[in-house]
């Protein structure tokens, strides 16, 4: 985690030394396919599919504030541990994000890198063989990634996550990586 953040702190101070037209943006919609290894039902991680979907408003030229809301779904089969012993159960997991918090960015040229710290919570509900097991866990989200201006305020957004919830009395420490659309404005 230590490497991930001085990573992102040198490139934004590359970014601010590069001899490159910065390009100042006022916020910017993002809507996009997101992707979740989660370990909420087992020691084995569960792929989750889904999507992101966040907010930026621009308090001062560099920092934003953002709301980010994803939901991620998938299903994975186990081997029962009680009775009858090794009898296959089917997890079909949902989980539900919403998440706020301070974004850092820069746009030199036609990239503009950015880091976050987000807070806020998160909802699982996991149907199990007629049962349902649902939890809400407060979550924190730190990460980063670019946006690549394509023509004029249309962009593409490439993004990683560390998430970290607590559902079930287990803490997860998933990672999730997100692609799509981006609208500056």
């Amino acid at each position: 985690m230590l490497r991930f953040a001085v990573i992102i702190a040198a490139v934004f101070a590359l970014s601010v030394l590069m001899p490159a037209q910065i390009v100042p943006t006022s916020g910017n919609v993002f809507v996009g396919y997101s992707y979740n290894r989660a370990e909420v039902a087992s020691t084995q991680g569960i792929n989750l599919n889904g999507w992101n979907a966040s907010l930026e408003g621009k308090i001062l030229p560099h920092i934003g504030i953002v709301v980010d809301a994803s939901g991620y779904y998938g299903s994975q089969s186990f081997a029962s541990p009680v009775i009858p012993a090794g009898a296959p159960v089917t997890v079909n997991l949902q989980q539900y994000n919403a998440l706020l918090g301070p974004r850092l960015s820069i746009g030199v040229g036609r990239l503009r890198p950015f880091a976050e710290a987000l807070v806020g919570v998160s909802h699982i509900s996991a149907p199990t063989n007629g049962f349902v097991n649902s939890d809400t866990s407060l979550a924190y989200a730190l990460g980063g990634g670019a946006d690549y201006r394509l023509k004029g305020p249309i962009g593409w957004r490439f993004e990683g996550d560390y998430l970290h919830t607590k559902f079930f009395s287990t803490t997860q420490s998933d990672y999730r990586v997100s692609t799509g659309i981006v609208f500056h404005f």
